[in-house]
Order: C-alpha cells, then structure tokens, then sequence
C-alpha cells in the first residue's frame, strides 16, 4: 500500500468497531445523542482557528493539484462557515429523536395491535470529496438517527476533516456514547474506498457525496445499496405566464449565487411566447453577471450568448456556465427534461396555477421546486439540520437525506395472549 498500511485489515477492524457501536448507539437515550451534538458543536466552535490552520494545508494540497475555483470554493473554510457548520449541529441536536417513532399503528380482528417503528439502519459508509463540512453534516445525522457512521473523506479535505472529526469525537466522550460511533478512515489511499464498496458484513448503506466520477464509481462497484445522485442536472422552466421581477431574481439566485453545489441551475427552458420579454431580460442579466449562456439557434439572436452544442444538454457545468433554449410550450420543457434532466431538482416559474400543477405532477424528480431559487436543493434549507446528500432513486430515500430518512422500520405486534385458528 503507498503509505504501507494493509488496508484490508484497517477496514475490517473498523467496520467491526462501527458494528459494535451501532448496536450500542441503536437505543441511546435521545438527551445523550443530543449532548453529544451540542458538546461537538462547542468544541467546533472552541477549536475554529485549529481547524482554519488544518484548512489551510488542505487548500494549498487543492492549488498544487490544480483544482478548479469551484472545487476549491467547496473546499475553503473560514470562521463564518465555521460557524454555519456549528449551527448546523445544533440544529440537529434540536431536532426530534425519529429513533421509535411510531410511524403508524392499527388493530387487527385477531387481537393484534400492531406498530410500524423507526429503527436505526446501522452502519452507514460515507464516501466523499472535497467538502468538509460533510464531516460533520454526516457525522451528526447518522448519531441522530442511532446509526455508526464510517467517513471516508476526500485526499482534499484530509486535514479539515480530521480536525472536524475530532471535535465529534470529543461530543461522543463527553455524552458517554462509543466514540467508534464515528470513524474517520485515517488515510488518502483510494484502496479503502474499494475496501468500503465490498464490506457487506459491517456496512448497511453507502452514501457518496461528490462529483460524476466518485458517484458513477461507487454506484457500478458497490455491493452495499447506495443512496446517490449521479449528477445535479437542474432545469428551470419559464412559463409565458411567469412574472418577470420574480423570474429575474431567482434564475440569478439559482446560477450564480455558488456554481459549484447540485443545486445550482445548469439549464434554462424558456417558453417561445417569453422569449422576448422575460426570456431577454433574463439572459441579459445572466450575461451582465458573467455567465456564459450556450444558447439555441433561436436564443442566439440576444447579443453576447454563444452556440450551444448538443452535450451542452444534460452536462452539469458547476461553472458560471447555463445551457439554454426556447421550447413550444410546458410539455414541451417537460419532455426535455425527462430527456437530459438527471431527476434531482428542477423548478417551473409561472403564475398560471394549471400549469403548476401540470408541471408538478408529470416532473418526476426527487425535488420539484415553484418560484423558488433552486439553490433551497438543501436539507438544510428544508429544516433537517443538515443532509448527508441528495437521493434521485427510487427505493427508500428521495430527495434530501437527513437524519429520518436513515431510519428503517421494524413491525412491534403487542397481543394478550392470542393465537390463530
């Protein structure tokens, strides 16, 4: 191995450690995992210029390796994001405990009284790149939920990660929880990420957070289910019947206001009878805002855009790039999406309330957004606290995955005494 540890051995011993722990972390008292947040969050705070320091080398790490202005903007930490992480953890401290929740419950003519439970899921393997905060994002979600969780950080992050990872660890101390409830993988060799894939034994479900390449990976690899979106292809839809003043602030809001996370906008679907009213005054302004817009043929005639190419159609630019292109009508702007969109997020902008509802019950994607910046794309901003990242399939969690989405469910079946003929 390059820095000659056996990984395989690591790996085992810490999926065997995140098992014993999540089998005690599964029924800890709910004002314990709180505790644990609240002293992480102190911690974090308390420690905020260690972690700076720790930044520090992880940017110059990203220069060296050339990392684009977008992955090292996902990468920087200074003392304000600092601080949105440690409210962060706070807010998911406040949060209600979904650890036995009853999710329903009903009688049966048997005798039976049955209840459906929120259980834990049990060791969940986080895998990702260069976004620190993840550390903690993760980490607080999965102790909230009664899971253990194993933190397989990118080569980026390496020294932020560590240090956030350890103000969680001193929470899980200071709480008397099992501080194996949250392990670090403590090296940048991409063996462990391999070793993760196949620990089906130890790992209940791996959640990547990242771009294209770590995602499409993990997805074709794994052998543990997966909870991921491939790529953030957000569409926004202008109606002819959209107001002009709100269409304006939130394509701009969507695009510009950080280009590089899943949320960000990546295509405009503009109604042919917008095009020269609302549809130039907004690509104008994307233009004045120093975003290359690749337009259609018919969009090309707006001074200052450029010549789409057909990848431009379905490409997640995480730049200050926008596709866009002029379309008959909604269902026209629907069929482009099921075409190219990539299910995550995608936003109509109309006052017609018929062509909201049109547009909401055929765009099957995970987050269906109306009039609203497509930066909201947050679990965060959906008031989970946090997320541990998006989910585009199908099965068990859609969409922003906090800390009751990484809950499974257990039937608890309460008789006296019946039995059945």
């Amino acid at each position: 191995m390059k820095d000659g540890t056996d990984i395989h051995a690591m790996m085992s011993d810490i999926g065997a450690r995140a098992r014993a722990a999540a089998a005690e972390l599964a029924y800890a008292p709910p004002e314990r995992k709180t505790q644990a947040l609240e002293a992480a969050a102190d911690a974090l705070w308390t420690r905020r210029a260690e972690i700076v320091e720790a930044n520090a080398k992880d940017l110059e790490f990203g220069r060296d390796k050339g990392l684009s202005d977008a992955m090292m903007d996902r990468l920087m930490l200074d003392e304000t994001r600092i601080a949105a992480i440690r409210d962060s953890l706070r807010a998911i401290a406040a949060q209600a405990d979904p650890v036995g929740q009853v999710i329903a419950e009903w009688e049966q003519p048997s005798g039976l009284h049955i209840q459906r439970v929120r259980t834990p899921l049990g060791v969940v393997g986080v895998i990702y790149e260069s976004r620190p905060n993840v550390t903690a994002d993760a980490g607080a979600l999965c102790l909230k939920s009664g899971n253990a969780v194993i933190l397989r950080g990118g080569s980026e992050s390496f020294h932020s990660s560590a240090a956030i990872h350890e103000c969680l660890v001193e929470g899980l101390c200071g709480a008397g929880l099992p501080e194996d409830a949250v392990q670090r993988v403590p090296t940048r060799d991409r063996a462990a990420v391999s070793e993760m894939l196949g620990m089906t034994d130890t790992i209940d479900v791996i959640v990547p957070r990242g771009g294209k390449g770590l995602v499409g990976l993990v997805q074709r690899e794994a052998r543990v289910p997966v909870f991921a979106h491939l790529e953030g292809i957000v569409h926004i839809y202008i109606d002819a019947s959209a107001d002009p003043a709100k269409a304006l602030e939130v394509v701009l809001n969507a695009k510009t206001r950080r280009t590089g996370i899943c949320g960000a906008a990546e295509c405009l679907l503009i109604h042919r009878d917008a095009v020269d009213t609302i549809g130039q005054g907004v690509i104008h302004a994307l233009i004045d805002a120093g975003v290359e817009v690749r337009a259609d043929e018919t969009l090309q005639a707006i001074s200052g855009t450029h010549a789409a190419v057909e990848d431009d159609w379905g490409r997640e630019f995480l730049d200050t790039i926008i596709a866009a292109r002029v379309v008959e009508d909604e269902d026209a702007a629907i069929a482009h999406i099921r075409q190219y969109g990539s299910d995550h997020t995608d936003c109509i902008l109309a006052e017609d309330q018929a062509a909201i509802d049109r547009f909401v019950e055929r765009v099957d994607s995970a987050i269906v957004m109306v009039n609203a910046s497509t930066q909201f794309a947050d679990g965060g901003e959906f008031g989970m606290g946090a997320e541990i990242g998006i989910a585009t399939g199908k099965m068990h969690a859609r969409g922003p995955v906090g800390a009751e989405q990484l809950t499974s469910f257990k039937y608890v079946v309460r008789a006296d005494g019946a039995v059945r003929s």
